[in-house]
């Protein structure tokens, strides 16, 4: 045709996408059929109005859904299979047809096929047996091959499973439903919707209070996962390879707005991260509390007179913190953020309570502050069971048992399942318990600041060194002076002293920003560059932290300078390594005299003792005897520290011997050598 009106130009070939069957790869044949709809223009405003009643989360869940509703066409409810909802429309020859309302309707009307359809469900064949008259042409009708589209289904199961026709008051008291969940990427124009059509229609409100939609499970590249390109990993599989609960774990901390990229990198970086030190956690207390034969008090409820520490206090604090974050969290269906601020409260209890605990463990004697450690930890231990339930089954529940109803660890009586218990509730926190968080959470961040510092200077944390210089405004010294001998521990310093200025710390050089100057002054910039450097170091740098622009003389004509024109550059004094964030300074003297470099070695004699106790599968409390051969210096240390290498390993005997007996090993650091052999006493 177009070559018959000259309007034809060229032929070309497009590749484009064509369905194929996804069995067996082929090309599927597509044919014209004719379908069922439900004319939409009458609903779509009322089914707007709907929408504008649920909690979408995400939030774009609403306005998604609100576009599809006001570009949507008609609705195709028809699908051309033998097995599913049979559509009650009744089609005449003249092709006249009728919607039949109910089932008493249907059989008011039915003329043939009735005996064989009652008692059956309204499905295919039984329900295709029932004919009926036109009333008015008397024409025979039949029942319509087609059955409903699956979600035609899904959409009304609200009202048919909760018998909206037979029993209205039990209905009334499950409608609407408090929450839904599916994968988004379709359901704005499926089960969403077709849930919204149905209740609009019925009832004329929202079929759920709250709707949950989430993105799409990926493999690790981000590529969509099917058996045919190799990528798929089955539920089974996986479970048993990483545990259900890891992943029960990775789709709870998960975005709801983004893809799950799925594999088992990810898996076991999460059990890393979160169930070792979980585990961990859970471990140490049982460990100790069996070697101590450590009981909970009745119905495992903390003693009211227990004489906690400041570390008690503070792990208890937070547990009501994550306690309460958790619950706000659950309640609005935010399953990431609480599983983030349990994954942060784990974290503490590991890396801080527990750490800074240990000694209280170790000691022989079980006193009131051995006491009080048992007790605390207990308390947080189940409390945590409980709070985790819900994420991970499986393990809270082997903890519990072991914690609430085992033969070591055990309270009068069975508790039975953790599933069984109450979730543990929020509550207020104190005036003071604010004031303790606060506290440690700035002595926690001048601690942080101080690792970091070790790390830029690679001396090890083992090392004990002279002092930490800190800068920090009066709130946040009151805080640090409160936990002074805990920074100190942490820090590895003999004492922690203040400083008024970052300036007493370090000098500055300061630099023009070459890339946005240069061209901006072109041949006059180096001319620049010098009437910067001749300012005072100190007020330019505290200038610029201020934000307030910089004025020059160059060649007589005042220039001036942003800011972000200026490059300031901190240099540490010498002997020391600073560190600084949101207004606290750290800075360690890396000075050593011979008896902190002594005190260092002995550190680490203790360390390879202690690793050389685990090789030999000594228990915890086992006693040693220990023979080391070492060089000159390495010996000084031993000498001088003799005492605390006895007590940190258990030694009742430290003998220097050429030939170590035992249990021997062999290693040289930080120059020196050393060889040490361990016997059970």
């Amino acid at each position: 045709m177009l070559k018959a009106d000259g309007s034809f130009y060229r032929t070309d070939k497009y590749t484009h996408r064509y369905a194929h069957c996804w069995r067996d790869g082929t090309p599927l044949v597509y044919r014209l059929v004719s379908e069922w709809y439900i004319s939409m223009d009458q609903l779509r405003h009322d089914m707007m109005r709907v929408s504008e009643q649920i909690n979408w989360i995400p939030s774009f869940g609403k306005e998604r859904e609100l576009d599809w509703l006001r570009n949507m066409h008609d609705w195709m409810i028809s699908k051309k299979r033998y097995w599913g909802l049979a559509l009650p429309i009744w089609e005449y020859p003249d092709g006249a047809y009728e919607v039949i309302g109910s089932r008493e309707e249907l059989k008011a009307r039915a003329v043939e096929g009735w005996d064989e359809f009652d008692g059956h469900t309204p499905h295919r064949p039984h329900i295709d047996k029932v004919k009926i008259r036109h009333p008015q042409t008397g024409l025979i009708g039949t029942r319509i091959p087609d059955v409903g589209n699956p979600w035609l289904d899904a959409g009304i199961v609200s009202f048919s499973t909760m018998r909206y026709r037979s029993d209205p008051a039990y209905w009334r008291k499950w409608f609407p439903a408090d929450f839904i969940t599916e994968s988004f990427p379709g359901q704005f124009r499926n089960w969403f919707y077709a849930l919204i059509a149905m209740s609009t229609v019925l009832d004329g409100h929202a079929p759920t209070q709250t709707v949950l939609g989430f993105a799409t499970l990926m493999d690790s590249k981000g590529k969509p996962m099917h058996k045919s390109s190799g990528n798929m990993i089955e539920f089974n599989e996986a479970a048993e390879k990483a545990g259900a609960d890891m992943m029960r774990w990775v789709y709870a901390r998960q975005r709801y707005d983004d893809n799950l990229l799925f594999g088992y990198e990810y898996l076991y970086e999460v059990r890393r991260m979160f169930f070792i030190p979980l585990w961990n956690v859970y471990s140490f207390f049982i460990s100790y509390a069996n070697i101590d034969k450590w009981l909970p008090p009745a119905g495992g409820r903390m003693p009211a007179n227990l004489a906690l520490t400041g570390l008690d206090k503070w792990i208890l604090a937070r547990l009501a913190e994550v306690t309460a974050a958790t619950d706000q969290a659950l309640k609005t269906y935010d399953a990431r953020s609480a599983a983030l601020a349990l994954e942060k409260f784990v974290d503490d209890l590991s890396n801080w309570f527990v750490r800074r605990s240990r000694r209280r463990f170790w000691r022989n004697e079980v006193d009131g502050d051995k006491q009080a450690a048992y007790a605390t930890l207990y308390e947080v231990l189940t409390s945590l069971c409980r709070l985790l339930a819900p994420f991970v089954p499986f393990i809270s529940e082997a903890m519990w048992q072991n914690l609430a109803n085992g033969q070591s660890v055990t309270t009068a009586g069975d508790t039975g399942s953790v599933h069984h218990q109450s979730y543990p509730q929020p509550r207020e926190l104190t005036a003071d318990e604010v004031n303790l968080l606060r506290e440690t959470e700035i002595a926690r961040r001048t601690v942080n600041l101080g690792h970091s510092t070790r790390a830029q200077s690679k001396v090890k944390l083992r090392q004990p060194l002279a002092r930490a210089m800190i800068v920090a405004d009066e709130a946040a010294r009151e805080s640090i002076c409160e936990h002074a001998d805990v920074i100190s521990d942490e820090l590895n310093v003999k004492e922690i002293e203040f400083v008024e200025r970052e300036s007493d710390l370090v000098t500055y050089k300061i630099m023009p920003d070459n890339r946005k100057l240069g061209p901006k002054f072109g041949a006059s910039f180096p001319k620049v560059r010098a009437a910067l450097s001749a300012l005072d170091a100190f007020s330019v740098a505290g200038a610029v932290k201020s934000g307030q622009s910089i004025s020059l003389s160059v060649e007589g004509e005042a220039v001036m300078l942003a800011p972000d024109d200026i490059l300031v550059q901190a240099v540490p004094r010498e002997g020391l390594v600073v560190a600084g964030d949101a207004g606290i300074v750290v800075a360690l003297d890396t000075r050593l005299s011979e008896s902190l470099e002594y005190e260092g070695l002995a550190r680490e004699v203790v360390r390879h003792l202690n690793d050389l106790r685990k090789e030999a599968g000594l228990e915890l409390t086992d006693r040693i005897m220990t023979e080391y051969a070492a060089s000159a210096k390495l010996e000084a240390a031993v000498l001088a520290f003799s005492d605390y290498i006895r007590a940190e390993t258990l030694s009742v005997g430290l003998n220097r011997s050429d030939s170590p007996s035992g249990k021997v090993a062999s290693d040289s650091f930080d120059g020196e050598s050393l060889t040490i052999g361990i016997v059970k006493a």
